[in-house]
């Protein structure tokens, strides 16, 4: 076999291959040997068909499986010949094999960017100090306050408004015909002013007496999620059952017990909040300090991107929103997206991700980083503290799974590359600007189970 390397750029590369004649001659003979054994052909008894016959019956279809043979069983050995750091599937175009004569074919491969030392020492990086106020703490203990409120019925006769829990059966019609997208249902539960079905929908409810039956006409907007309601104008029929009101708990030591029983006291309950809101400002602290990591080393490393590897990422990031949807029963048909145009919007994200992990990978090579069996049990711990679950059980789990293992300690292996980064950086504490000290940890504290 002969391999030449043609640079098509500094990630993309073709390979001219070249299988000896010899090679081509020995494995036409083995399939037409083969083919003989079984072919049914008129006129000749089993196993004793000519070879002519078989060309001129069979020939295309030989050539072509022997064409696909001999590529399965070369481009391989021409990657490994040729020591390419090859990523993706090589794209093969196989031309037609002739019965005589060498078979020459080409295939397109994508390699992984060479990339010049990096220089990542004397960065100069701002560390935001991001921390709890009285405000953010009192806005979640309000919440929490909000969320332990108990629902009661209202003791007086009065109409229904804004603000109230209501209790009711409803059905959609349409041209005066049961709609199949707001079929019959009863006992709902809904808070009026919360447009949980319409807006429209909670204005035809304000007012109504328990007991009432009333029909309220519903036009929803043409870019509604759901598609069969969308752009349609439906009359429901609604009975009102029950109006009922939320009253809140006090906010003290009673309400904290009955959020955990972890808790004894309202301080304690507040040291929980406070500490899982810091943790998310902790967390937006690591971000914001990578993305100016990442920012002045990608200023600094310029190089081509295989497309095999934007491919990959896309499709992991694809991944990840369909489990999201799975998770929140839904589809990507509900909110009006395809998969194309997810790889559309994510595309220059994928890109982005796949130049950090290049550049990353670049700096464990350079620095010939390793990881310790300390640093892999730290790793193991976290990811147990994480998912709550007992620290035995995942190392149980990556001892039956190695290549999740590898891609375990190559996470842990950047982290100790961005690690090394940050202590070979200038770090300057600044104080966060005002308008950004406040709802995003709230969310990420939130997060959590108080």
């Amino acid at each position: 076999m002969k391999v030449t390397v043609e640079d098509l750029s500094s990630v993309k590369k073709t390979l001219h291959i070249e299988v000896p004649a010899e090679e081509v001659s020995e494995k036409l003979d083995e399939a037409y040997r083969n083919l003989k054994k079984t072919a049914k052909v008129k006129g000749f008894r089993p196993g004793k068909a000519p070879r002519s016959v078989l060309e001129r019956l069979y020939g295309k279809e030989v050539n072509a499986d022997v064409a696909a043979q001999l590529i399965q069983s070369t481009v391989m050995d021409a990657i490994r010949e040729t020591e390419l750091d090859v990523v993706g599937n090589p794209k093969v175009d196989p031309p037609e094999l002739k019965s005589d004569g060498p078979y020459e074919f080409e295939a397109q491969v994508e390699v992984k960017p060479q990339i010049r030392d990096i220089d990542f020492k004397g960065f100069k990086l701002k560390k935001p100090l991001y921390k709890v106020s009285d405000q953010e703490l009192d806005i979640q203990l309000k919440m929490i306050q909000k969320n332990m409120a108990k629902r009661e019925k209202i003791s007086e006769e009065r109409p229904a408004r804004m603000g109230d829990i209501v209790l009711l059966d409803y059905e959609g019609f349409r041209d005066g015909k049961p709609f199949e997208a707001a079929q019959k249902t009863e006992n709902f539960v809904m808070k009026l002013g919360e447009a949980g079905i319409h807006q429209q929908f909670d204005e035809g409810v304000v007012g109504m007496q328990v007991g009432e039956t009333k029909q309220i006409s519903v036009t929803f907007d043409n870019e509604h999620p759901n598609s069969q309601l969308a752009g349609q104008t439906v009359d429901f029929q609604v009975t009102l059952r029950e109006i009922r009101q939320e009253v809140l708990p006090e906010i003290d030591d009673e309400l904290a017990r009955s959020v955990g029983e972890r808790f004894e006291t309202l301080e304690d309950l507040k040291e929980q909040i406070r500490q899982n809101l810091q943790s998310g400002y902790d967390k937006r602290t690591e971000q914001e300090i990578n993305e100016q990591i990442f920012s002045q080393l990608l200023d600094q490393a310029d190089f081509e991107v295989p497309d095999a590897l934007v491919e990959m990422e896309l499709e992991h990031i694809i991944r990840d929103a369909e489990r999201s949807f799975q998770y929140h029963n839904m589809t990507f048909d509900q909110v009006g997206l395809t998969i194309d145009k997810l790889r559309e919007k994510y595309r220059d994200t994928a890109l982005k991700q796949v130049r950090r992990q290049l550049i990353l990978d670049k700096i464990i090579e350079q620095e010939k980083l390793e990881l310790t069996d300390e640093q892999l049990d730290k790793g193991f711990q976290e990811m147990a503290d994480t998912y709550n679950q007992p620290v035995d059980e995942i190392k149980a789990y990556y001892g039956n799974n190695q290549s999740g293992l590898n891609a375990f300690k190559h996470i842990l292996l950047e982290k100790e590359a961005i690690k090394l980064i940050i202590d070979n950086s200038e770090i300057e504490e600044v104080e966060p600007e005002p308008e950004t000290a406040g709802g995003d940890a709230a969310e990420s504290g939130n997060e959590k189970e108080q």
